[in-house]
């Protein structure tokens, strides 16, 4: 390693997925110097590999800590999405499609949640979901929920909008340097290492979703993050068979702008294996067939997988190292990494430079879980 090759900035982003690049957004923005370090290309693993919808799948399940950083975000979405077209000329086809969720066996807790949280929602009647979506095949008997505010964006396009966007503000992007350890010092950190360049900046966070606790693996208080592979494919599909986001016993469909679907996912415990299988492509296509009878006409066009950085109870680990004073975390968002990005990322933000948190921070304290 070349110890004379030493590249200093405020901040020194360990990321580049839609947490390291809304987080190095949110700090640019201040003015500080940022830059952002991935060990693969910008965005093109897990935020790359989701289906973008901006919603918990079943929201009334997940803890407060979720829900509230969701709909923080939810608010942001629109504003973010608009700016980031213009500056950029990239849409990231935000779709405010809604989510439909077929047969939920907890239906009454839902709409009770939904009426103590002010959340907008139709409680579906058995056999009048084909009035919301009527190709949908036998499952539409069986009634559900629908909340229509619920969102999407299309994750590659985002990805490509932030990436722009932070190269006019000045943000330097460095791809394919894998960070193989920190320089501690007694009470902060000096220095990130990677296989060729040595990094230094005024403050450190990791942002690097399941990879985050192999930083540095001897570090005490890191969060309890796992890779959790998630398979999905896409149906090259015509606009117009669905128009809603449909969730039925855990799985989905989701429409794009250009008609293709995207079907998921799987949720496997497999280490950092990110090989797809036959058996969950075949299971998938099952799925999507049988919900949508029409896609038996429209080819597969690919089927890819991704690893969700897991952790207990998808809660992520958002602020400073309890001994390290320079050393952040934004990381463990789990199947949720866009629905809470924008929050996720002020908070950090608002932890780091001293401000008023957007949210209470308590219940995401690094070393909390």
């Amino acid at each position: 390693m070349d110890q004379r090759a030493s590249l200093s900035s405020d901040v020194l982003v360990v990321g580049g997925g839609v947490i390291g690049l809304l987080c190095a957004r949110e700090l640019a923005g201040t003015g500080a110097s940022v830059t952002v370090l991935e060990r693969q290309a910008i965005g093109q693993e897990s935020s790359w590999a989701g289906g973008g919808i901006l919603s918990p799948l079943y929201p009334w399940r997940a803890p407060e800590a979720i829900t509230t950083l969701s709909r923080w975000s939810q608010r942001a979405y629109p504003g973010l999405t608009a700016e980031l077209s213009e500056s950029t000329r990239i849409d990231p086809e935000w779709i405010p499609s809604g989510l439909v969720i077929s047969n939920p066996e907890d239906a009454e807790e839902a709409v009770a949640w939904c009426e103590r949280q002010a959340v907008r929602h139709e409680r579906i009647a058995r056999g009048e979901l084909q009035s919301l979506e009527p190709r949908l095949g036998p499952t539409s008997d069986f009634g559900g929920i629908h909340l229509p505010d619920i969102a999407q964006v299309r994750n590659p396009r985002l990805l490509a909008a932030l990436r722009e966007d932070l190269v006019r503000r000045g943000v330097r992007l460095i791809e394919h340097q894998e960070v193989v350890g920190l320089v501690q010092l007694p009470d902060r950190i000096g220095a990130v290492r990677t296989r060729t360049q040595r990094f230094t900046a005024q403050n450190y966070l990791i942002a690097s979703g399941a990879w985050s606790p192999l930083v540095e693996p001897g570090l005490g208080q890191l969060p309890p993050i796992e890779p959790v592979k998630g398979q999905m494919l896409v149906f090259a599909a015509k606009p117009g068979l669905i128009r809603h986001i449909v969730l039925h016993h855990g799985r989905y469909l989701i429409p794009r702008r250009d008609g293709r679907i995207l079907v998921g996912s799987t949720v496997e415990h497999t280490g950092f294996d990110k090989s797809t299988t036959d058996e969950a492509r075949d299971a998938l296509i099952a799925f999507a067939h049988g919900l949508l009878p029409a896609l038996t006409a429209y080819p597969v066009e690919k089927h890819w997988a991704g690893l969700r950085p897991g952790s207990p109870e998808g809660i992520p680990s958002i602020g400073r190292h309890p001994e390290k004073t320079n050393l952040y975390f934004n990381c463990g968002q789990f199947r949720n990494g866009f629905a809470l990005a924008p929050a996720s990322a002020r908070l950090l933000a608002d932890l780091m430079l001293g401000r008023e948190p957007c949210v209470a921070a308590e219940p995401y304290r690094v070393g909390a879980r």
